[in-house]
């Protein structure tokens, strides 16, 4: 990976490349996937584990974990990497707060995450619908705790974070998804440096939110491009960071350039611990979402030991 390999036309529209053995999954029959995918349709709401063809979507399902997608299933921008449908999105349900807590208090869900559509077309980009999913959720099944995964509020961001911010999520999530040299192609509607300091803005308004954010590799990163992005991520001091493989949704979508073996990953990784990451989560199956629960508990538990370390050592 430390060839620099442009990306330009001839890597978007290609056809597919055959997924290494390590990358495979089995196809969804279980009976707790099954009851997931009918609580979802009878509660009207949409999931990123389904719109971006999530690899995991078996295995969490099973689980009964899900990511639910707001702002409905249709998006205003047009990613190289992403599944979802892009046009013209429908109004905003008022209803869907209140779906989303009775789907959370059914599921018996200890965390949930909830991401949503890019909302170009809204005043407010669509953060006041997070507002009042998270109130809605404090307010139905108060024991769970909250993960969000939102867009980035392109030239609004400052007002819909202190919205946000206000409503007190467990966790605040943006990816950052690449490399900045890849966003002209990759993540063409946004802005690296916007949304990293979108990330800074809410450790800054509220320093006990955990903050964390996720790249794609196989894109045609170069390892330090990658070390870089690190670095950056806790200059903004960033808790999580996130890493999985890129997979090619259609051949219309950017092309994989490099499967990364489960070994690189587990490099990445030992990194990012060494940089202060609080938890890192980097595997070719890995996705914002996956394990949240879990990997939440023990980023809690991280920070914890780290303030009782510090309080040990401060001076009497």
């Amino acid at each position: 990976m430390n060839e620099i390999l442009p990306i330009g036309p001839a890597t978007i529209g290609s056809p597919r490349a055959r997924k290494p053995d390590w990358i495979r999954v089995k196809a969804p029959t279980s009976p707790g996937y099954a009851e997931t995918k009918k609580l979802m349709r009878e509660k009207g709401l949409a999931t990123v584990c389904e719109e971006a063809a999530c690899p995991n979507i078996g295995e969490c399902w099973s689980k009964k974990h899900a990511t639910v997608m707001i702002l409905g299933d249709v998006c205003t921008r047009a990613c190289a990497f992403c599944n979802v449908k892009t046009g013209m999105p429908r109004k905003v349900d008022p209803l869907e707060p209140l779906h989303l807590a009775e789907a959370a208090a059914e599921m018996g869900l200890e965390h949930i995450v909830i991401t949503s559509v890019d909302r170009d077309d809204l005043p407010d980009g669509g953060a006041s619908q997070f507002v009042k999913v998270i109130q809605e959720l404090r307010r139905t099944t108060p024991q769970t705790t909250i993960e969000i995964l939102t867009p980035d509020f392109r030239n609004k961001h400052e007002a819909a974070i202190e919205a946000i911010v206000a409503a007190r999520p467990d966790v605040y999530n943006h990816n950052l998804e690449t490399v900045p040299r890849l966003y002209p192609t990759i993540r063409p509607g946004a802005r690296y440096y916007a949304s990293l300091r979108l990330l800074e803005t809410v450790k800054k308004l509220d320093p006990s939110i955990f903050t964390k954010s996720g790249i794609m590799l196989g894109l045609g990163e170069q390892r330090l491009e990658v070390h870089q992005v690190m670095d950056d991520m806790r200059s903004a001091d960033i808790d999580f960071l996130t890493m999985g493989q890129y997979l090619q949704p259609t051949p219309k979508h950017a092309k994989v350039i490099e499967f990364v073996p489960p070994a690189g990953f587990n490099a990445y990784a030992a990194i990012a611990r060494a940089k202060g990451f609080l938890q890192v989560a980097s595997s070719p199956l890995t996705r914002s979402s996956y394990h949240a629960g879990k990997d939440f508990a023990e980023m809690r538990a991280a920070r914890e030991a780290l303030l009782a370390k510090k309080a040990a050592h401060a001076p009497a």
